[in-house]
């Protein structure tokens, strides 16, 4: 596979521009389809009967297809061409709608979320890759910003999207697939419209994505992971318990609300990464961690209040710790890789993530069963901010080490 010198192709004579604004489009259309669940899942414990518990495992089966797809399928852009993997993800997003509209057993949700997990973990490194390729020369420094804002941000308008649709419009739990359809439908025409940007030599063939983290790098992505570990944990407990929370704790019923708390999360990471984007990675991840702390510490405190203002403040700090201690683990990481090694490096640590994102959530989910809701939320606070601590001190210890090196 070779880098396409060519922005265009004899079947294609939009701008690159209009290309790049397509395909950023079609990524928040991916990654909002991945999320619309989130405010429906109080709907789904009504219409089939099923607890918190059982939420936190349809949850996780969209983790489990993330997984899958970054390991399947993580590198086979470069053999297949950008554009086919591109609409691979957006039939797997239709397939994943077309069973969510016509769900009637939990084992469809299961299928549905697996399939929406797919297509996230194919969207995301290929779409990302493919701005980059198509930005126009005026944007470029801005390129990984718009990639950011397009992914993250679609992650938080599936949940305030839906909810809007669940809270003000008849049957959700459908209405909402059909605009997703609709949605992905629009998207794919945009990827058909721009051009590809890798040419692809003959016989080439995919290959699964190798996962490693070389001797050299240990010590720091061990660092980064612990700190990526807790933000992750506390995306999915937002993503996937907060409806619970929100509905069952604090006597909101309304499923706009539960749009607007999530939202709040992904839009405080998005914002986070953008505009911190310049800062020293070392000190902006230790930062994170200490604002994730912090955040959890609001968690705790509204649920034991029962307090929705207080969540929403929670939700703006521990999306903004998130957002720093992600992206800046990312840049430490690379910094420290040579190119070659870089997508096996980046694999493993998403890997990592998205274990994060899961299995914590499914013992939060485990508790609340047993226990009830405000006692799973408060002991997922503490668990979580003991690991934000632990790597708030790691990395000032590596902070200091290394200015008592350079002095």
């Amino acid at each position: 596979m070779t880098r396409s010198d060519e922005k265009s192709s004899p079947r294609m004579s939009v701008s690159s521009a209009t290309a790049f604004v397509g395909v950023a489009f079609a990524f928040v259309v991916a990654m909002m389809g991945t999320t619309m669940p989130t405010p429906l899942y109080a709907l789904y414990e009504v219409e089939f009967h099923f607890s918190v518990f059982v939420v936190t495992l349809v949850f996780a089966a969209y983790a489990v297809g993330v997984l899958a797809a970054l390991l399947a399928f993580g590198r086979w852009s470069d053999s297949l061409g950008r554009r086919p993997m591109l609409l691979a993800a957006i039939a797997f997003g239709l397939i994943s709608a077309v069973v969510f509209v016509t769900a009637g057993s939990l084992t469809a949700l299961v299928i549905g979320r697996v399939l929406s997990g797919i297509s996230a973990g194919i969207f995301v490194g290929t779409a990302t890759v493919t701005l980059i390729e198509l930005v126009p020369d005026r944007w470029r420094d801005r390129a990984s910003a718009i990639a950011t804002a397009a992914n993250i941000g679609g992650l938080g308008l599936g949940p305030l999207v839906a909810g809007v649709l669940a809270e003000y419009l008849p049957q959700p739990l459908r209405l909402t697939f059909v605009v997703d359809m609709v949605l992905l439908a629009a998207a794919a025409v945009a990827v058909i419209l721009a051009p590809e940007t890798v040419r692809v030599d003959g016989g080439a063939r995919p290959h699964m994505q190798r996962l490693s983290v070389p001797p050299e790098v240990r010590g720091t992505f061990v660092r980064a992971s612990i700190g990526g570990f807790a933000g992750f944990a506390v995306l999915g407990l937002f993503t996937a318990v907060s409806p619970g929370f929100i509905g069952s704790v604090l006597g909101v019923d309304n499923h706009a609300v539960t749009g607007v708390v999530v939202f709040t999360v992904f839009a405080a990471s998005a914002t986070a990464q953008i505009a911190l984007r310049a800062a020293d990675p070392a000190s902006a991840q230790r930062w994170g961690c200490a604002l994730l702390l912090l955040g959890l510490m609001f968690l705790a405190a509204s649920l034991l209040l029962t307090s929705l203002a207080v969540l929403v403040v929670a939700a703006l700090l521990c999306g903004v710790g998130q957002g720093m201690t992600f992206a800046n683990g990312m840049s430490t990481i690379g910094a420290e890789l040579p190119p070659h090694r870089r997508a096996e490096v980046t694999s493993t640590f998403f890997v990592v993530l998205y274990i994060a994102i899961s299995v914590p959530v499914i013992g939060a989910g485990a508790v609340a069963t047993g226990w009830g809701l405000v006692t799973a939320g408060v002991v997922f606070a503490v668990v979580i901010a003991v690991l934000a601590a632990v790597a708030f001190v790691l990395l000032t210890i590596d902070l200091r080490k290394s200015r008592a090196a350079v002095s």
